[in-house]
């Protein structure tokens, strides 16, 4: 019971401590998306440009998305006529180059590696790019648009699905300062909480059990620390293999990042572990569902390859400016909660949640959370249809 006390109290520390940055970071991407339309985002992913790809993963950032409804919107956007490149690089900015992210990576871990993430993902999508170019062909894409246009299901479609951002015409200030506005940001904020809650949780208890239970001993030994040149070699390759098997993505598999990092793998390997949110097992089964076994393996083969490069060409990058930490101090060993200015900054962030909270329940926002898992169909007709009734009804 010991043990197991120590484990759940470093889990708490953590999500104490990243609490308040949790909450800011999926507020300023509900303000992006709730003025953001998702048919200006499948407009502009016709092709697999340098400039195209580009534009797909600063709308990616722009449409924050756990994993999962990543995937799924993703799918979506291919289905409507997106190239397969671009999609695929709005689900990796969608997951990887987002504020949040970054945020938390600053908190526990250091601005070095929130530098790092947003280096490193467009190098990753280049990287992407040119393997898609060489490795996809044009029968094995047309077998995958016609296994999408089955429509099989996979995880948080109803979420992918849903459009929350402001209806009508208007600068972004006017329609992100109306009654409307305030509905879509808090029905946006919500929902992406809702969307990455199962996976935060699963991963803030990993990163507490490891941390408490596996000695630093195994993880010097395993990531080779004792040879340097070794342990940046072995990094990007076994960082990726850990976050597959760790069925861990989206935001919850920094606080995992962090005790990996405390345990000796290099700092190209948790660049490399961080992008891999996007081949963990359950999500390879979604893409077999979602475009067949023969392009689940093209994916597959093809974002390995390039986040373990795109992780040694930030090793090289970040170490030859001087910029990869010398203390591997991330934040994950300290037990308890103290009263200083973290625990006041989230007093002051859940008092806006809490707002943000109650008008997501008064302006339908449970009949959302119902739908989150549902038929895509449906979940889009309430998006634009209900949803907007909903905004039309809503004072200030």
């Amino acid at each position: 019971m010991a043990a197991i006390g120590h484990a759940l109290a470093l889990a708490g520390s953590m999500t104490w401590q990243i609490l308040w940055a949790l909450i800011l970071g999926f507020a300023l991407s509900a303000v992006v998306q709730a003025v953001v339309r998702k048919s200006t985002v499948v407009r502009l992913l016709g092709d697999d440009r340098p400039r195209t790809l580009a534009v797909a993963a600063g709308l990616g950032a722009a449409s924050s998305s756990c994993s999962y409804a990543a995937v799924a919107l993703a799918r979506s956007l291919f289905r409507k006529g997106a190239h397969f490149t671009a999609a695929m690089a709005f689900e990796i900015g969608s997951t990887n180059l987002v504020v949040e992210l970054g945020v938390i990576l600053a908190l526990l871990m250091g601005w070095q590696f929130t530098v790092a993430e947003f280096v490193g993902g467009p190098i990753m999508i280049v990287l992407l790019a040119v393997l898609l170019r060489v490795f996809l062909r044009e029968r094995l894409l047309a077998r995958a648009r016609e296994q999408a246009e089955r429509g099989l299901a996979g995880s948080m479609e109803g979420h992918a699905a849903m459009d929350m951002s402001v209806p009508g015409d208007g600068s972004f200030w006017r329609r992100l300062a109306s009654a409307r506005g305030f509905t879509a940001v808090s029905h946006v904020f919500v929902m992406e909480w809702a969307a990455i809650l199962r996976d935060l949780v699963l991963g803030l208890l990993l990163a507490g059990a490891i941390g408490a239970w596996v000695p630093e001993q195994f993880w010097r030994a395993f990531f080779l620390t004792g040879h340097p040149m070794a342990s940046a070699l072995w990094g990007p390759v076994v960082g990726p293999l850990v976050a597959v098997l760790s069925f861990v993505c989206s935001i919850g598999n920094v606080p995992l990042a962090a005790v990996l990092w405390n345990g000796g793998i290099s700092f190209g390997g948790v660049i490399a572990f961080i992008y891999a949110d996007l081949i963990i097992l359950p999500i390879l089964n979604i893409y077999r569902r979602y475009y067949g076994t023969r392009m689940t393996l093209v994916v597959l083969g093809t974002f390995y390859a390039a986040m373990a490069l795109a992780g040694y060409l930030v090793e090289l990058l970040f170490g030859a400016a001087g910029l990869v930490p010398a203390e591997r101090s991330a934040r994950v060993m300290a037990e308890g909660v103290s009263w200083d200015y973290t625990t006041w900054l989230n007093i002051a962030f859940l008092v806006i949640a809490g707002i943000l909270l109650a008008r997501f329940f008064r302006t339908g926002g449970r009949d959302m959370l119902r739908m989150m898992g549902g038929a895509p169909e449906a979940a889009a007709r309430h998006g634009h249809g209900e949803h907007g009734a909903g905004h039309a009804g809503t004072g200030a």
